[in-house]
């Protein structure tokens, strides 16, 4: 990954989980990160403190990525900042599992606000801003090839992602590639949290390998997708999930 190295990564929800591992991973190959969180200031500091004791660069940017405002906004701060974005990966987004019919309106609201409305935000900052020949990523989620009972707001979030993942690709132009990255079930705090021994056990079993990604198993496909040789791949859908789907 050597071509990673310079690049300017602005990462969205960069705080916690795959998004963390995926800004260290990405200042040890030697890239330029902006590490942006919405509420977690704490845990930020904290990836910014691990990437900036090794001697590799980064700075935080505090967004939220569901306002086009504060969207516009960190797109200027890190223009100013290291003077253009290389590549954009839009992982911030929220999981609520509820069966449908216990789904509020404001249920409704907040996923697609954060998971859709944000990605609808950044992409048209990118149409005008990211570099030529750069690279947008987006997060979605293995959560659109199967019927999960909870999920279907969640799962209605992603496959939107999808779309618009696909017709940006072909929308955008000037060298830019679009992809999306679909993980299966991470073991990270997100999906973690309320799940039993019993029923993780459960779900890892329904993959090839037997067991729950760990974050670097998905960051590692990230890195790829990230680096100059990923080019001709454009407009895709990646599933990351074990033959899981």
């Amino acid at each position: 990954m050597s071509n990673l190295k310079e690049k300017v990564i602005l990462i969205t929800g960069a705080s916690r989980g795959i998004g963390a591992h995926m800004a260290r991973a990405f200042a040890t190959h030697g890239a330029k990160v902006v590490i942006n969180y919405a509420n977690n200031h704490t845990r930020a500091e904290e990836v910014l403190s691990d990437i900036r004791q090794r001697g590799e660069t980064a700075i935080l940017v505090k967004a939220d990525v569901s306002k086009e405002d504060e969207v516009n906004q960190l797109f200027e701060t890190t223009i100013k900042e290291f003077g253009r974005i290389d590549v954009l990966i839009n992982n911030a987004g929220m999981m609520n599992t509820k069966l449908l019919k216990e789904n509020t309106e404001a249920d409704f609201n907040d996923h697609f606000n954060i998971n859709v409305k944000s990605i609808f935000f950044t992409m048209k900052q990118a149409a005008i801003r990211l570099a030529d020949n750069g690279i947008i990523i987006n997060i979605s989620s293995t959560a659109t090839r199967v019927m999960f009972p909870g999920y279907s707001i969640y799962s209605a979030t992603k496959a939107a992602v999808d779309q618009m993942t696909r017709v940006f690709a072909r929308e955008i132009g000037r060298g830019i590639s679009v992809n999306a990255i679909a993980p299966g079930p991470t073991t990270t705090e997100l999906f973690l949290n309320g799940k039993s021994e019993e029923l993780l056990t459960q779900i890892a079993s329904l993959n090839a390998f037997g067991r729950i990604a760990a974050p670097e198993d998905i960051t590692k496909i990230v890195l790829f997708m990230a680096s100059d040789d990923s080019k001709w791949i454009s407009g895709q859908i990646i599933a990351a999930n074990g033959a899981m789907a």
